[in-house]
């Protein structure tokens, strides 16, 4: 007897779903992607048809922007476990901000490295010998290798250049914020440095008035004119006596809030909306020890 076509009633249901056409699964498996990463890793194991029909992220995750595990965040350990702590065995957790799904990744990069930021899920790594930069997808392994920030380092403070190699990651790791473009196969990160010895918390800190401007894209002016930069406009002031320096700007769910400390005992974390303070609504959430 010849054996069933594909398609016919008698095809096993494996064989029907493995013959589906490539311009059809691959336009399911965009789809797929365009909600998330480790979906559409899963969606490739279905079958080798599938898998040869898709692009595999491997190789590609960090320059490739769709492969970018966005809604993902690295989730610390209790315990005192950090990431690279020899217990871990090099195994790092991540949740997903969307479906509470965990995750455990292998990365024993951190046994030598300290994250400093996290871009579209991507990790920003300074390795402990030589301060040098490395762009990390967490779930590939893909990793790109940047200039390190050893002729930097002696600009940022005395406090700082001085601290073993080790400590001294640390401590920079503490307060730099990233920024991450891809364009064309190009990668532009950009690092905002603290400069350690500048300023020097004391009592004063309390006083100091915390204004949060916006800076618009360039705009043109004109027919025929080039593009011109508008001063930087302050929308909000933060009340005094809520949020001391440190202070950062973190994204949620599209709403951006502001985060600080209440005082000078680090003990307690304070949190606004932008947009609250913008409206010179004095709401807020304190989270931390009394």
């Amino acid at each position: 007897m010849p054996p069933p076509a594909p398609g016919s009633n008698d095809t096993p249901v494996a064989e029907r779903w493995a013959s589906l056409p490539e311009d059809l699964i691959r336009l399911v498996s965009s789809r797929v992607l365009a909600g998330d990463l480790l979906d559409y890793v899963r969606f490739r194991a279905v079958c080798g048809s599938w898998r040869s029909a898709t692009a595999s992220p491997r190789g590609r995750g960090v320059f490739d922007p769709r492969f970018h595990p966005r809604r993902w965040m690295m989730l610390p350990e209790d315990h005192g476990l950090h990431p690279g702590h020899p217990h871990l065995r090099g195994y790092i957790r991540f949740l997903n901000l969307d479906t509470g799904t965990f995750v455990r990744a292998h990365l024993p990069l951190f046994s030598d490295h300290c994250a400093v930021d996290s871009v579209d899920g991507l990790l920003v790594l300074l390795r402990d010998q030589d301060s040098a930069v490395r762009l990390v997808h967490p779930f590939t392994g893909d990793i790109v290798e940047l200039p390190p920030l050893a002729t930097v380092l002696p600009q940022l403070g005395i406090l700082l250049d001085s601290l073993p190699a080790p400590h001294r990651i640390k401590r920079l790791a503490e307060s730099i914020c990233s920024s991450v473009s891809f364009s064309g196969g190009t990668i532009t990160v950009m690092l905002a440095l603290h400069r350690y010895g500048l300023c020097h918390p004391g009592p004063a800190m309390d006083s100091v008035k915390l204004e949060i401007f916006q800076i618009d894209p360039p705009v043109k002016e004109g027919v025929g004119s080039g593009y011109v930069l508008h001063p930087p406009k302050l929308i909000a002031t933060v009340p005094d006596g809520n949020l001391i320096m440190p202070v950062h700007l973190v994204e949620c769910d599209s709403e951006v809030l502001v985060l600080g400390y209440k005082d000078m005992t680090w003990s307690q974390i304070a949190v606004f909306k932008l947009t609250d303070l913008v409206m010179q609504r004095n709401r807020g959430l304190v989270f931390g020890r009394e």
